[in-house]
């Protein structure tokens, strides 16, 4: 146990000095940014008593290394302060619009990969024919094309040109009565989105699992299974698949920090009511409690999924050791 132990040890040291350098990073590259943050939010009206009391509720009138000790205690206790732009808690905000953002990554990551695996898999049983060439040439355009520009023409063609979908916004206004009404309401607007990440989504996974199932057919021990008279379907699906599980597995868990990473363009692009949105539009109004407070979180989600990666790759493969003598 004592190689795991020195593994898994290096491990959250090395997660640790990234949420760290993160963090400073993340303090002082705003403050270094052009402009005046006290202008978001200190009115020229304000009497000199209200900016004085407005100043010491954001630390502004301390030092920057009390206000960057105060901005580690906040980040600790997940105390992000008050948003300069709307003047409410910003771990409020951000859990507002959580529900929204998770609705629209959660069903198109999943259908994402399970499309992509799905077609991956029938390429590489289909090796040589037609059905092999279409996946690949329809994973390559759908990993090729930037995102912003296939939502966008989505969004003319099929909310402006042809108004199958709303134009904008995760809710009708004024909303429908009724749960199952608000429910289909909500589902007809991430309806659009979720179908862009889709299409954007399942070509990577598709050449991916079309590679590995492919090197995993070669191996010595599915050459044995087929001699032994197992069937092609049982052998690709109950034995390549399961072989390629662990990179998959990875690559599944890696990935999220970019889905989440990639909810800032497609909220943008929307008019959708989530984090991602939130982080941008935080960005640019110089809003740092709230700038601060999300790429914090995002640091966490990528660290976090980076660990449970490793965790789980262990899990499902036992072959894979951590180190030192078990793994010689």
């Amino acid at each position: 146990m004592r190689p795991v132990k020195r593994y898994w040890t290096r491990r959250l040291g090395g997660a640790a000095c990234v949420v760290a350098i993160v963090l400073v990073a993340n303090f002082f590259l705003f403050r270094l940014m052009p402009g005046d943050p006290v202008a978001t939010v200190l009115d020229p009206r304000f009497s000199p008593e209200a900016k004085a009391q407005l100043e010491a509720l954001y630390g502004l009138d301390q030092p920057l290394g009390v206000q960057f000790l105060l901005y580690l205690r906040r980040m600790a206790t997940f105390d992000f302060g008050l948003s300069f732009s709307t003047q409410r808690p910003v771990l409020e905000e951000i859990l507002e619009r959580l529900p929204n953002t998770l609705a629209l990554l959660v069903p198109a990551y999943l259908l994402s990969v399970l499309l992509g695996t799905v077609l991956g898999v029938i390429a590489a049983r289909r090796r040589g024919h037609l059905a092999e060439k279409a996946v690949l040439a329809a994973g390559a355009v759908s990993f090729s094309f930037p995102s912003f520009f296939v939502q966008m023409v989505l969004l003319l063609l099929f909310a402006y040109v042809f108004p199958v979908f709303p134009l904008r916004g995760s809710l009708s206004i004024p909303p429908p009565e009724g749960t199952w009404r608000i429910l289909a309401d909500r589902i007809w607007h991430l309806a659009l989105p979720v179908f862009s990440l889709v299409l954007l989504g399942f070509g990577g996974w598709a050449l991916t699992v079309r590679n590995l199932v492919v090197k995993v057919m070669g191996e010595d021990f599915m050459i044995l299974a087929r001699a032994k008279g197992i069937g092609e379907r049982r052998l690709l699906w109950g034995h390549a698949l399961r072989a390629a599980l662990p990179p998959l597995l990875t690559l599944f868990l890696l990935s999220l920090p970019g889905v989440v990473s990639g909810a800032v363009l497609t909220e943008t692009v929307f008019s959708l009511h989530g984090v991602g949105r939130f982080l941008l539009d935080s960005v640019l109004g110089q809003d740092y409690p709230a700038a601060g407070g999300a790429f914090y979180l995002l640091t966490l989600i990528t660290v976090g999924s980076n660990l449970l990666a490793d965790f789980l790759v262990q899990l499902a493969d036992p072959r894979i050791k951590t180190g030192g003598e078990e793994s010689r």
